[in-house]
């Protein structure tokens, strides 16, 4: 791909500046209709895609982006209608138009790529089949043609065996092999135009860069455009050409990348910078408090009046509540009466206090490689062995899972190694984040902490008492002390009980004091998470994904533990939210000295969290330091590569940042590599790595044959492929 805004391919750039857009939308109206009445999901959406070009759309869940590709696509959701505006592709408006000629236009000239690939697969067809359906149904392709470029296509999207994946069913294949396998099933037609919504969001940095710069390539390949809907800025301001920011079903600020992630105009789009990660961390590594937007986006079943990010804005004034406004501009546009001014920095620092909100009660709280022979990993100079005895130590952990089992007529063929020899501590106190790919075991590693799991060798060690040893109340009574954050609250809640009953719970199972003890205990809790009392009445499915977690949070908190295991509990919220939860989450930490071991593949939010991180891979740690030197001065490869992997924001976004890029798959644990288990995808492997396993350093600790210096990580790319 090109790097946005500045080197165009000189064929594209023709295309532009010559032609009419490929895709233009119009005061688009688009309504969804419920028995509590109508949503106006769009409201006056205008965009415009030139030829060979990446526009991205940005914004919150709810603020419409989403819905614009559903629209564009005529794949809206039951009772979903456009009912206003203009669609026009090639220069035809689709509405207009008899339904099988948008319907061909639609299966051939555009293709889309949906947030969940295992969802949007059908789980009883073979994957050959669902590639070539297109082909068939579309431009009539024999069944033997159609497979023959089905198998090409998966090819091309760099499918290992694409021969052999043909016959298989999606849940045989890993997450980002169903996202080729989707984004094969939309280029299959060589379609114009390619929309992709949320391409990335549940997948590892590792797999997310993979499948981004296979769109990029595509999008030279087939000449095509693309659409990338995300929530995520740092993939928006390394990939696209021009974004647009949506909120409230309206675009409230578009411009060239570059020139938006320098200057941005709208309050909002600098409020969602500004609660990013990466902006509260300084040089020093100190981190300055996330700045959270306050309150929740507008109802869109009900009239607005003034501008629709007005209660949550900093910056609001009587005008702002009760003037419509539109954008406004030449090149980039914004829809804001108080824009951010030129000459003001970019990302500022969220400790200023926020005014004229009206916040929600129940959602708002005010290095070079060795190339001769393998060296021993020079411990690190850290302060991190001082301080209290640990409250958690992980000792030696083995989890394996049987393979082939699973009835009285089948017996197990292996062994699943999903940890392998892993330890670790954790101080009161402290953050101890845990950090890899899917499939590395870190979740493994949270569930065995918490009991979920037994292990199958090793110790964990919980204010001095092993708990692989105890059994029945015994167990029970000590794992009082260590609970679990779930990744998806919703999914953990029982959807018939209510918040009440949810909260008391874990009290009523350990027994804890009478009825109104308990009581008091859960309004308690109600106020350490910033909920109002009256979420006790409701139940799991009439909350937000932010207010779910702060109920997850306290649940956990109801026993009153000492540590609290997090589960990606902020992978599937968006900036504003995450923002909300990670303050609190900290609050509450300093507040009730907690420990937590934080879970997570995104390396910012780690970062930012914790002051140790542990890097898993297949089973075993391969790097455990001080967080600031483990981000910023990595000893392994592995790490290294998920630091490069990470999207960012940046004033001067590129299209591709140069570092160590991890190719392939993650080996099955079913039968990991010899040695080190990370040499088969390494580009720094030799002979050594393949026969003897690593040994860990000290107090920073790299299980390496050939650990980066730490004074040139930044040249290990190019000495990587030179190797």
């Amino acid at each position: 791909m090109s790097a946005p805004n500045d080197s165009t391919p000189p064929e594209v750039a023709r295309d532009r500046a010559g032609g009419q857009p490929l895709l233009e939308l119009r005061d688009l109206h688009t309504d969804i209709a419920l028995r509590r009445g109508t949503v106006h999901a769009l409201d006056g959406v205008g965009l415009t895609v030139l030829p060979g070009e990446t526009l991205g759309i940005v914004g919150e869940s709810g603020s419409g982006k989403t819905m614009t590709a559903l629209s564009i696509m005529g794949l809206l959701p039951p009772g979903g209608e456009v009912t206003g505006g203009q669609i026009l592709f090639e220069g035809r408006d689709l509405r207009s138009l008899p339904r099988d000629q948008v319907r061909r236009i639609r299966g051939v000239r555009m293709g889309m790529v949906f947030q969940d690939p295992l969802t949007s697969l059908n789980p009883t067809m073979r994957i050959g089949a669902q590639v070539a359906e297109p082909l068939r149904v579309h431009e009539g392709v024999g069944r033997a043609a159609a497979r023959e470029r089905a198998i090409e296509i998966l090819r091309r999207v760099g499918m290992p065996r694409p021969d052999r994946i043909v016959d298989n069913y999606p849940h045989e294949l890993s997450g980002g092999m169903r996202q080729r396998v989707a984004i094969a099933m939309a280029l299959v037609c060589s379609p114009r135009l390619l929309i992709a919504d949320e391409p990335t969001t549940a997948l590892d940095v590792t797999t997310q860069r993979q499948i981004l710069e296979l769109i990029d390539d595509l999008r030279e390949e087939f000449g095509m455009a693309v659409v990338l809907v995300t929530h995520d800025l740092g993939v928006i301001a390394g990939r696209a050409d021009r974004v647009a920011v949506m909120y409230a079903g309206r675009v409230v600020e578009t411009a060239a990348t570059g020139e938006l992630f320098r200057s941005p105009r709208h309050r909002y789009t600098e409020a969602l910078m500004e609660a990013l990660p990466e902006s509260a961390i300084r040089d020093e590594g100190e981190h300055a408090r996330l700045y959270s937007i306050p309150g929740l986006p507008p109802d869109l079943s009900r009239p607005l009046t003034g501008c629709r990010f007005a209660p949550r804005c900093r910056y609001v004034t009587d005008e702002c509540r009760s003037t419509e406004v539109t954008l406004t501009g030449t090149g980039h546009q914004h829809a804001c009466l108080h824009p951010v001014a030129v000459a003001d920095p970019v990302l500022r620092t969220a400790a200023e206090p926020v005014t004229g909100s009206t916040a929600t009660p129940a959602e708002a709280v005010p290095v070079a490689p060795s190339t001769t022979a393998p060296v021993a990993a020079a411990p690190v100079a850290s302060d991190a062995d001082a301080g209290p005895a640990p409250i958690l130590s992980v000792r030696d952990l083995v989890k394996n899972y049987p393979a082939g089992g699973g009835g009285l007529l089948r017996r197990a063929t292996g062994e699943v190694s999903a940890v392998a020899g892993v330890s670790f501590e954790v101080r009161p106190g402290e953050t101890f984040g845990l950090v890899g790919e899917s499939g590395c075991g870190k979740s493994t590693v949270g569930r065995l902490v918490v009991g979920l799991e037994r292990p199958s060798a090793g110790q964990i060690v919980l204010d001095g008492t092993d708990l692989s040893t105890l059994a029945g109340r015994d167990r029970r009574r000590m794992h009082r002390q260590v609970q679990l954050m779930f990744q998806d609250s919703y999914a953990a809640m029982n959807p018939r009980m209510r918040v009440d009953a949810i909260l008391a719970e874990p009290l009523e199972i350990q027994q804890v004091g009478d009825g109104a003890a308990r009581r008091a205990r859960i309004t308690s809790l109600l106020d350490q998470v910033g909920l109002s009392r009256r979420v006790l009445e409701r139940y799991p499915h009439e909350f937000s994904g932010g207010q779910l977690q702060r109920i997850g949070l306290a649940r956990s908190l109801a026993l009153q533990p000492r540590l609290i295991v997090g589960d990606e509990p902020v992978s599937a919220l968006d900036v504003s939210i995450q923002a909300q939860v990670l303050n609190l989450m900290q609050d509450l930490q300093s507040e009730l000295g907690l420990a937590y071991v934080f879970i997570s593949h995104d390396l910012s939010v780690v970062d930012y969290m914790a002051d140790r991180i542990g890097v898993m891979y297949l089973g075993k740690l391969v790097e455990v330091g001080p967080a600031r030197e483990v981000v910023r001065a990595a000893r392994h490869p592995y790490t290294q590569a998920l630091i490069d992997a990470v999207p960012s924001v940046s004033p001067e976004p590129q299209a591709r940042r140069e570092g160590l890029t991890i190719r392939g798959e993650l080996p099955s644990a079913l039968n990991p590599p010899t040695g080190c288990r990370f040499r088969t995808r390494c580009p720094l492997a030799a002979e050594i790595c393949e026969t003897e396993p690593p040994l860990a350093g000290d107090v920073h600790q790299v299980a390496c044959h050939f650990p980066l210096r730490p004074e040139s990580a930044a040249a290990t790319a190019g000495a990587g492929a030179a190797r």
